[in-house]
């Protein structure tokens, strides 16, 4: 049976046969496929052998009632939605099995409306449930480890450390420049932890106001300021029983530092105007692109806090220093811009992807990424050639020179391999042809280089 089918199936449970009837044809007409039972035992027998959709359950029956009915199906992990019908006298018997799981009654005598309305809603929350596990399924595959790009040493050691703390509440702080996919590693944090069911909330400590800020964070209470009409829950609570993430941690004023070290030592939150205090169970992802042990020393950040979300530290290393990283991420960005723009079938000249190479990305990341969006916007054939790249990116083009890579129909894959032989031939010369000196440059292991150096020919 098609899914489209299952969903348009109901069961009607009911001991009187003129209503089974009477709903048999009137939801007939709705195109719902409906099936009947006489009692509660009749409907389980049926519900195990075929998915419904809905199933609308009389409260007093013969044999097994409906509360009966409901408590079985539930054990028994049966699919569907099921909506009480009560007469007069079972309303209280009716809300009861709402609060074990019931999503609905109706009270007879309905109207044909009313019922046809209850199945209309119970559809609608049905969809939007769906929809919602369909986003939450999409952003958990999205901040996957196995979606963050990336074949450089470092950031494989840097997944490697971070499946290993994603199921503890210890804080995190990452260390990297602006562009470097900070917010990207802590969204793979909290979506790969046993925290992903809770709310993932994010906050940039320098893009509100200071005089904002805390309440921004610890919420308020009404008439805590001139414009508090009413209680606001604050971020931290926002977050309660997920990951709030405290992104550019280093621009945070030094009073509310002294409240965020409360906060991380008790587990507990004041709103601004409170007479008391809330428990919170938050887990802590900070990041900044500053110095912090400069910043300490300045005064203008507290050891006791850097301490305190130091616990585990992530460095994302800039884009410069995991160039073997730029083919894998144009051609993924690539995808994901050809996809949203509606242009298919669309690569990267061999000159432009040189060009790429070429290039120092002080945006890091998030410049790449800007390059292939605009030049899929300004190609316009399904070539992303050298006249589509940023005006910095000509300029150097044309005072750089070329990095030696060949420009006669190169790919991706290709380009990474030409790279890696590169950094292999150059550490080699560092080094004066020592190949356990030039693994450690390259991060790699001595096996590892000398398997590449026969792979590449450079015996």
């Amino acid at each position: 049976m098609k899914q489209t089918d299952e969903k348009k199936k109901i069961l009607v449970v009911d001991d009187e046969a003129n209503l089974r009837h009477m709903l048999q044809v009137v939801l007939g007409k709705q195109g719902y496929v409906v099936d009947v039972a006489a009692d509660g035992a009749e409907a389980l027998r049926m519900a195990q052998d075929t998915p419904y959709a809905f199933i609308l359950c009389d409260i007093r029956m013969p044999v097994v009632d409906g509360p009966e009915f409901l408590r079985r199906s539930i054990a028994s992990g049966l699919a569907g939605t099921i909506i009480m019908m009560s007469a007069y006298g079972t309303v209280d018997t009716a809300i009861e099995c709402m609060k074990m799981g019931a999503y609905d009654y109706i009270s007879k005598p309905f109207k044909n409306d009313e019922i046809i309305l209850v199945l209309k809603k119970a559809e609608e929350r049905e969809r939007l449930t769906q929809e919602n596990l369909r986003l939450r399924e999409d952003i958990e595959r999205e901040y996957s480890f196995s979606s963050i790009i990336g074949k450089n040493a470092r950031m494989r050691e840097i997944f490697s450390l971070i499946k290993k703390v994603c199921d503890f509440k210890t804080s995190v702080l990452v260390l990297g420049e602006s562009g470097t996919g900070k917010e990207l590693i802590a969204r793979a944090i909290h979506y790969n932890s046993n925290r992903k069911q809770g709310p993932f909330v994010a906050v940039n400590c320098g893009a509100i106001p200071e005089n904002l800020l805390e309440s921004e964070l610890f919420g308020h209470v009404k008439g805590a300021f001139t414009d508090a009409v009413a209680d606001k829950a604050g971020l931290f609570e926002q977050a309660d029983s997920g990951t709030l993430f405290l992104d550019e941690i280093g621009e945070m004023p030094l009073f509310l530092q002294v409240k965020l070290l409360r906060v991380l030592q008790e587990g507990e939150i004041r709103p601004v105007g409170a007479s008391s205090s809330k428990k919170i169970d938050v887990r802590i992802v900070s990041a900044t692109s500053r110095d912090l042990a400069k910043e300490i020393a300045s005064g203008g950040f507290r050891e006791d806090l850097f301490y305190r979300i130091n616990v585990f530290c992530v460095n994302v290393p800039p884009l410069r220093e995991r160039m073997e990283d730029i083919p894998l991420l144009a051609d993924h960005f690539l995808h994901k811009y050809s996809a949203l723009l509606g242009k298919n079938d669309v690569r990267l000249s061999s000159a432009f992807l040189t060009s790429l190479l070429d290039y120092d990305w002080p945006g890091n990341v998030r410049e790449l990424e800007n390059c292939i969006e605009r030049g899929l916007v300004l190609c316009e054939e399904n070539v992303i050639d050298v006249e589509c790249l940023p005006e910095k990116l000509r300029q150097q083009r044309g005072s750089s020179g070329s990095t030696g890579i060949p420009v006669d129909n190169l790919s991706l894959k290709r380009a990474a391999e030409l790279l890696e032989r590169d950094y292999i031939c150059k550490a080699l010369e560092r080094t004066g042809g020592n190949r356990t000196h030039a693994a450690k440059i390259l991060e790699i292991s001595l096996r590892a280089l000398l398997y590449k150096i026969k792979e590449y020919g450079l015996e």
